[in-house]
Parts: structure tokens; sequence; C-alpha cells
């Protein structure tokens, strides 16, 4: 006799990508990107970016083409983002978000573009000359500490440009009177201190030279909730209250468009979407794409 199989019901097709919410909203990676490359196709004008900033850019990108060598990772790439402005970038991964941040550091190979603070251009400076003389400081994504040193040793070094070394202790002290959560471990070593001290360590040794524009990369990687909170807490503080711009890029898409005045969608090295941050999380291409629903 033989055994009938019951036909169990059509399943739905189920594929896995990004996004945060049930899997069969969720679309692959070479969907997200085929999508994506659509809209960047149509890109945003100059002019709305000129508008976004509210029409007083304080760091200006200007068609930049830029890489890694002989690999070329923008293209065609602009950006304006005013004084004391936030603006996140976002994208699937490899989209040349971190690469914004490096070209304007000067970690890349710029083969044409420009870049340009208060209409000066510092496309080909150095890293040591965009953070001592067009007050841009890199925050980077990696563990960036040296964990044998002390707390108070590792802010002075944020002031190694400086003339004098006790130009870099007057700056660390002034800085540390600000967290007191780090003052008070100034003498331990780094390296016992909470994946969120030590991300405050990174913030506040940056802050040491004064910068007027803060490039953050990945602020909330690797860090448990609480102390994400905390981090954009003090970003928050810094661009409000002491009046920094910040350029960003968080894997965490909705917190940095919930966080930032402006919203970037790259694709493929290239500007595909700009908006409000609060207009790209309401965007439901965006959503769709790159928010999981």
């Amino acid at each position: 006799m033989m055994t009938q199989h019951k036909e169990q019901p059509e399943e739905k097709n189920k594929t896995v990508g990004y996004g945060l919410g049930p899997v069969e909203t969720v679309l692959s990676v070479d969907e997200v990107e085929r999508q994506a490359a659509r809209l960047a196709a149509e890109g945003p004008s100059r002019e709305q970016l000129n508008e976004l900033a509210n029409e007083q850019p304080l760091l200006t990108i200007d068609g930049l083409k830029a890489g890694y060598g002989k690999m070329v990772v923008l293209h065609d790439f602009s950006l304006q983002v005013g004084a004391g402005q936030s603006l996140c970038l976002i994208g699937p991964n490899g989209a040349g978000k971190s690469t914004a941040l490096h070209s304007i550091y000067g970690f890349t190979t710029i083969s044409g573009g420009s870049i340009k603070i208060h209409d000066k251009d510092i496309t080909r400076l150095s890293p040591n000359q965009k953070l001592k003389h067009a007050g841009i400081a890199y925050i980077l994504q990696d563990a960036s500490i040296f964990p044998d040193m002390t707390v108070e040793e590792n802010m002075i070094m944020g002031g190694y440009l400086m003339n004098k070394q006790s130009q870099a202790l007057e700056a660390a002290e002034k800085v540390l009177s600000k967290y007191p959560r780090l003052a008070e471990r100034r003498n331990q070593n780094a390296g016992v201190l909470s994946g969120g001290e030590r991300r405050l360590l990174e913030i506040s040794r940056a802050l040491i030279m004064e910068p007027e524009v803060l490039l953050v990369d990945e602020p909330s990687i690797g860090l448990e909730p609480r102390f994400i909170e905390m981090v954009f807490e003090i970003l928050d503080d810094l661009q409000h209250n002491e009046g920094k711009t910040i350029i960003m890029v968080e894997q965490n898409a909705k917190k940095g468009l919930e966080f930032a005045d402006i919203g970037y969608v790259l694709v493929s090295g290239q500007l595909a979407m700009a908006d409000s941050g609060d207009g790209l999380l309401e965007n439901p291409e965006v959503g769709r794409l790159f928010l999981g629903g």
C-alpha cells in the first residue's frame, strides 16, 4: 500500500539581503543594487544640494573622481554641507561612503574634481594639513586608541601637530573637563575602558586641535545600544552647542538619518538621492531598499 504524501502549501519566495523587516519583505542584495542604480541615474542637482546646505555651504565637493591607486571608487561625486549642519551618507556596502570621508581627509588618490572649505581649495592637502590648516578631523571606525597608554596620554596624542607639548596638555585638560567620565580615568591605561568609553576617547582626542569639521566613520559599530545612545548624544552636543559640522557614515541607516540634518544615498560611487534626514526616512523607496520595509 502506497503512502500518499500530503502536499504542503506553496511557500512564498523568500530572499535575504539588506533590511530589518520580515524576510518576505527583504530584497536580495543584487536587487537592491539594481534598483538603487536606477536611482543613481536620476541623481539630485547641484541646486538641490545647495538648497539643503541652506545655500551657504561650508564644505563643498564638486565632481570628485577618487579611489585607491588605479581603482576609481567615486565618480563625479558632489557634496555640500553648511556650517553647524550634520550630513549622513548611507547606501549598500561598497557604494563609496567611507571613500568619500577618506577623500575629504586626504587618504585617496584624486584624479578629478575639487574639495573646498570656506571657498579655499584643499583637494591636494595631506591629512596633517587638513587637520592643522583646514580644521578637519577624522574619527576612524576601527579602534584607534593606544591601549598601553593612559587616557591622558591618548588625549595628548591628539595634539601631535601642535608646536609645543604644553599646548597639547592645555587642550587635553580643556576637553577632559567637558567629559568627567574620561577625566576620572585619566591615569588608567586606555585598554581597560569599555567600548563606549573608548569611542568617547576617540571623539575627545579628535577635539584637541579644535576642528571645525568632524568626519565620523561608523560611530555605532560594535557598541551596545546604551553606548550608541551616549555617542549620538555627544555628537548632538558637538553640533548644536559647539557648532561643529559633522559628516558621517553610519551602518544603522535609520539611526544616522534620524540624527542628521541632511541625508545622501550613495550607489556605485555616485550620489543617487539627497534630502533632509527626515525626508529620506519618509521616502518609501529609501525605506524599501535601505531601511527594511
